[in-house]
């Protein structure tokens, strides 16, 4: 199946949820790093809500970054998008193996250790907007969570979740919740014990619930409004060999002359998706 983002309206328009299904994704991100099982969990989950954060962005041009950095083993997590979304990213350390935690699960927490979540959002203003906040959790989701509440004032839930086996990623996807301002306590309380009865999202994705089904369980409406759903989350990196020149252009000019000098050529490979560019001796002086 696809990956996909929906985005729908509960209880006639007091509730908004978006939720989306990253399982092609986050299995991508997986092959370009090689990552362990549970850094995928961990950058799976990261990527699946800067997915949905980036897609309600208003401008192509617009760009997000999310940075999540911890004192564990994994030390730290990359990624940026575009409203499109195109998602990529990166981890400092992609191979991190943890015993499972006490629940028998991915230790995600024990990965990432104490830490903040980043958020930058360049949306053609003088100055980008920068939200900090220190982590919670550090299983991700509830980290969102506190940055929405901390940062933009937003009461909202967010669950996510990726199944991995030794073939690669099952599932993955996320969905985020926020209540407008008249929703009811009633509501939001509704909401509450239907997140809790419904489970995790990437056990629902595994027996393929689709996103709509997804989305009535999560909140108790079977009458839910759909209102957007051509929205198609992907990962793609869009470096290039000009970029790269541009990168070493910026080194120093007595720095680019010993690399001449010593090694005759350059090789530069791309953080995102490891692909290597190659300078000869005469591009470099060009440079």
């Amino acid at each position: 199946m696809q990956d996909k983002i929906m985005k729908f309206l509960a209880y006639n328009g007091k509730i908004s949820v978006i939720c989306a299904e990253t399982t092609q994704l986050v299995e991508e991100a997986r092959k370009i790093h090689d990552l362990s099982p549970v850094v995928t969990a961990a950058f799976g989950r990261m990527l699946t809500a800067t997915a949905i954060m980036a897609n309600e962005m208003k401008n192509e041009k617009d760009k997000m970054t999310v940075q999540i950095k911890g004192n564990g083993p994994l030390q730290m997590m990359i990624a940026t998008a575009n409203n499109f979304p195109k998602v990529k990213g990166y981890v400092v350390n992609p191979t991190v193996d943890l015993p499972l935690n006490e629940d028998g699960k991915l230790d995600v927490s024990g990965a990432i250790g104490n830490g903040y979540i980043n958020i930058i959002k360049d949306i053609g203003l003088k100055d980008p907007y920068i939200g900090i906040c220190p982590l919670i959790s550090g299983e991700i989701a509830e980290d969102f969570a506190e940055y929405f509440a901390k940062s933009e004032q937003k009461n909202t839930a967010v669950a996510l979740g990726v199944l991995v086996d030794n073939q690669g990623v099952k599932s993955a996807g996320g969905y985020i919740i926020t209540p407008m301002p008249d929703a009811t306590e009633e509501e939001i309380s509704k909401i509450e014990q239907s997140i809790f009865k419904a489970g995790a999202i990437s056990k629902m994705l595994d027996k393929n619930l689709n996103l709509q089904e997804i989305a009535k369980l999560i909140t108790g409406d079977e009458n839910i409004k759909l209102i957007e759903e051509n929205i198609t989350p992907i990962y793609e990196c869009d470096c290039s060999k000009e970029l790269m020149a541009n990168a070493l252009a910026t080194l120093d000019k007595k720095e680019l002359k010993t690399i001449i000098e010593e090694e005759g050529k350059a090789e530069i490979v791309c953080h995102f998706c490891n692909k290597k560019y190659y300078f000869s001796k005469e591009e470099l002086e060009k440079i």
